[in-house]
């Protein structure tokens, strides 16, 4: 049975520092430059765990739509880590039928091999919601309960959960007391409500009474986007660590930022440099479509430097890696 590296993590004196996951950006890439800068958990971006059922090879038999699967499924190549390079890697998959994720979770065991499973009760994009997953998921106790025994009963790895604050009538304390018997390895808690979304101040004490609730890992998330703001988490949340998202886009220096307890302060030069780091990989990793892909992350790194607007205009329009590179060369 694999080990359970959340408790190996939390043997460090240190807080465990988590890139959270994010649909379109967290990709191998990007997963790779904040572990460069001190992240200590990976996750991937959210993946189906329907398409998996429906798409993927279960037990060696054919898929209920009649199709053999293979390993160059599209959801599994979404999946695809580098294991020397992105250690410790999570998948996080969403969804609301436990029969998918029972599959799921036998397929990614199986086939992609990570350190670890979570599972996404937060996520609160309308068309997720709708499916009645991600936070539209943490209102069903019922069946939130039922995914998790599923996807227990057919992975022998540490599994997490990612939750909110509060999703309709049920809290996160609410939430975890449910599921307080399960052997879960951690859980990362978003301290907005599913009503907030990704605005507003999250609140930070109902994650530091989550502990009554909950024996393992708790991650703080939502709202860190510098030093400051990171150790005021820690310290109002109690939490053994972090879950950084959108704080760390453009600048995923912030991990070592966190770990040193020292701002670093780079020059556009600099983060030109980090940036053509990340594209390489991306080059390397998924070509030209990787590139075009890559604009989204190039905005976030124009952010704040000076001629912003202009610089941004010219990197939504970038194909290619020497693209990337002639604007970076003229920028001063």
């Amino acid at each position: 049975m694999p080990k359970n590296f959340w408790k190996k993590l939390t043997k460090r004196k240190k807080p465990i520092l988590a890139l959270a996951p994010m649909a379109g950006f967290t990709a191998s890439a990007f997963r790779q430059i904040c572990k460069k800068y001190g992240a200590d958990v990976l996750y991937s971006e959210m993946a189906s765990a329907t398409a998996l059922f429906y798409a993927a090879d279960r037990d060696g038999k054919k898929s209920a739509r009649g199709k053999k699967a293979t390993r160059r499924n599209a959801t599994l190549e979404l999946l695809r880590f580098d294991r020397r390079q992105e250690k410790y890697y999570v998948v996080q998959l969403f969804g609301s039928n436990p029969e998918h994720f029972a599959a799921a979770a036998r397929i990614i065991t199986k086939l992609v091999k990570p350190d670890g499973l979570d599972i996404n009760f937060g996520c609160p994009a309308n068309k997720i919601v709708k499916q009645d997953a991600g936070a539209g998921l943490m209102k069903n106790l019922e069946n939130s309960r039922a995914v998790l025994q599923a996807v227990l009963a057919n992975t022998d790895l540490p599994v997490s959960v990612k939750i909110r604050a509060r999703a309709g009538e049920v809290d996160a304390l609410k939430f975890l007391k449910n599921i307080s018997d399960l052997p879960l390895a951690a859980v990362m808690i978003h301290g907005r409500t599913l009503s907030q979304g990704l605005a507003g101040t999250p609140d930070l004490k109902i994650i530091k009474t989550a502990r009554k609730f909950f024996k393992g890992v708790i991650l703080a998330n939502g709202g860190v986007s510098d030093l400051a703001g990171a150790k005021k988490a820690l310290k109002e949340s109690g939490a053994a660590g972090l879950g950084l998202a959108r704080g760390v886009l453009g600048r995923p220096w912030l991990f070592k930022e966190i770990k040193t307890d020292r701002i670093i302060d780079l020059k556009p030069r600099q983060i030109f440099r980090i940036a053509l780091d990340q594209a390489g990989l991306v080059q390397k990793l998924k070509g030209k479509t990787g590139i075009v892909e890559f604009r989204k992350h190039l905005v976030w790194y124009a952010q704040g430097l000076p001629g912003a607007a202009k610089l941004r205009e010219r990197l939504v329009r970038v194909n290619d890696l020497k693209d990337i590179k002639k604007i970076f060369l003229t920028e001063k």
